[in-house]
C-alpha cells in the first residue's frame, strides 16, 4: 500500500506540474504582439520633411489651363505673339534705341530721366516758344476758356531755353507717371498744387510753386511778366542730379515703331484741328515725312533754331474732357480746370507717312505709357521719330483731313 500511495502522489505531481508549465505564455510571441496595432499612428508614424515620392506617374500637364484655375501667386505664363517684320518694340528695345521714338541715339542719354515741361500757347504773343522742336513728344490740351497749353517731354535731346513755362494743370498728375519723367512747371492754383504735392512723383517736381531754382527771366517789354519765365533741360538736370533723381527711368510698357505702315490707311496731306480758341494745321511733307505746323494760319516755329515745328507723328487722342469746381482764373466769370480723362482706352487717329489710320489708344495702369491698337486689335506702329498729340473730347467733330 505504501508503494501504491506514493506512486499516485508522484502522478498527480507531475500531472500538475504539466498543468502549471502549459498555463505559461509563450513570449517568443512578444514580437509582434496584437497592442501595436492599438497604437494611435500619430505617436508612432514619423513626420515627413518632404513631400513622399509618387508611386504613380504625375498627371499630365494641362495646356489650355484657364487664369482662374491656376495657382494665385503663379500667374499664368503668357502666349508669345509674333510681331510683324520690320516692328521695333513695343519691348525689348536695343540699348541705343530710344523707347520713345524708335531712333538709335547714344545709350548714356537714355541713363538720365525724361523731363515733362509745361510749355505756354495762348495768347499769340508767346509764340514762337522755345524748345520744342527738340522735344520726343508734346502734348497739347485744353487748359481752359477754350485755349490750349503744351506738356512737352524731353528725354534724347536737350534745349537751351525751354520756355515760356506756365502753370500746371490735372492732366500733369498723369504725364510723369506714363513716363517716369520729372516735371519742371511754374505755378498752379491751390488744390492742383496740393495735389501735385501729395503725388508719388513730388520728388521729380521743379517749380517756383515749391520755391525751387533752376528757372530764370527773359524779359520782354511786349509781354506780360507771366510769360517771362524760362528754363533749361541743363538746368533741370542739375537739380535732379543734385536730388540723386537723374535715373534711367523704368517705363511699365513700350510703344512700337516701324520704318513702313504696316495698314495702308487713308491718305492725309493736312489735318485741321480747331480747338475753341485755336486753330491748328499740319502739313505732310512727302520730301521728309514730317509734319510742319501753322498756329491760327501762322507757320509755328521754334525760336531757338527759327525752324518750323516739324514732328513725324500726329497723334489725335479722343478722351472724356469733365469740368471740375477747381477755378484757374477770374478772367470774365472765371475759367475752371479741366480732368481730361487719359486712362482706360479711347479712340485715335494715327497720322504718319501721309496717311491716316484709325484705331484705339490704351492705359490700362497710372504707370503705363499711352500704346495703339488699330481696329482689330494688332499692334498699331508709329513712325520712327517725334510725336505730337493732340488732345480733344469724345465727340470732338472739328477734325478735317484732306488728300
Amino acid at each position: 500500500m505504501p508503494k501504491i500511495r506514493l506512486r499516485l502522489v508522484l502522478f498527480f505531481v507531475l500531472v500538475f506540474m504539466l498543468v502549471v508549465v502549459g498555463c505559461q505564455p509563450d513570449h517568443s510571441s512578444n514580437v509582434v504582439p496584437v497592442v501595436v496595432t492599438a497604437v494611435p499612428t500619430t505617436t508612432t508614424a514619423a513626420v515627413p520633411t518632404s513631400p513622399p515620392t509618387p508611386t504613380l506617374a504625375p498627371p499630365p500637364v494641362v495646356v489650355n489651363q484657364t487664369a482662374e484655375t491656376q495657382p494665385t501667386d503663379t500667374p499664368p505664363t503668357p502666349t508669345a505673339v509674333p510681331l510683324p517684320e520690320g516692328i521695333i518694340g513695343p519691348t525689348n528695345f536695343p540699348e541705343n534705341v530710344n523707347p520713345l521714338t524708335g531712333e538709335t541715339v547714344d545709350p548714356s542719354v537714355l541713363a538720365r530721366r525724361p523731363l515733362a515741361i509745361k510749355i505756354s500757347n495762348a495768347p499769340a504773343i508767346v509764340r514762337p516758344q522755345s524748345g520744342l522742336n527738340s522735344a520726343d513728344l508734346v502734348f497739347e490740351h485744353y487748359a481752359e476758356g477754350g485755349l490750349t497749353r503744351f506738356t512737352a517731354v524731353f528725354y534724347s535731346h536737350d534745349a537751351d531755353p525751354v520756355g515760356s513755362i506756365r502753370s500746371g494743370r490735372i492732366i500733369d498728375l498723369e504725364i510723369p507717371k506714363m513716363y517716369d519723367a520729372a516735371f519742371a512747371y511754374s505755378g498752379s492754383s491751390g488744390p492742383v498744387r496740393l495735389m501735385l504735392r501729395d503725388s508719388e512723383f513730388f520728388d521729380r517736381i521743379i517749380s517756383p510753386d515749391f520755391g525751387h531754382g533752376g528757372f530764370f527771366r527773359v524779359e520782354d517789354s511786349n509781354k506780360a511778366f507771366e510769360h517771362t519765365l524760362f528754363t533749361s533741360t541743363y538746368n533741370l538736370r542739375y537739380i535732379l542730379d543734385q536730388r540723386g533723381q537723374n535715373t534711367p527711368p523704368q517705363f511699365q510698357n513700350g510703344m512700337a515703331f516701324s520704318q513702313e505702315p504696316l495698314n495702308p490707311g487713308q491718305p492725309a496731306t493736312q489735318i485741321e484741328i480747331g480747338y475753341d480758341g485755336t486753330y491748328v494745321t499740319w502739313a505732310y511733307g512727302a520730301g521728309d515725312g514730317r509734319y510742319t505746323r501753322w498756329t491760327d494760319g501762322v507757320a509755328h516755329l521754334d525760336a531757338n533754331t527759327g525752324q518750323q515745328l516739324s514732328f513725324k507723328n500726329i497723334i489725335v487722342l479722343a478722351t472724356h474732357h469733365e469740368n471740375t469746381d477747381i477755378l484757374e482764373d477770374n478772367v470774365g466769370s472765371g475759367h475752371y480746370s479741366i480732368q481730361i480723362q487719359i486712362w482706360g482706352e479711347g479712340p485715335v487717329s494715327i497720322f504718319r507717312d501721309g496717311v491716316r489710320i484709325d484705331g484705339r489708344w490704351h492705359r490700362d495702369d497710372p504707370h503705363d505709357m499711352l500704346t495703339f491698337t488699330d481696329l482689330d486689335g494688332n499692334i498699331l506702329p508709329l513712325a520712327i521719330g517725334n510725336s505730337f498729340i493732340q488732345l480733344v473730347p469724345l465727340g470732338f467733330e472739328n477734325l478735317t483731313v484732306s488728300q
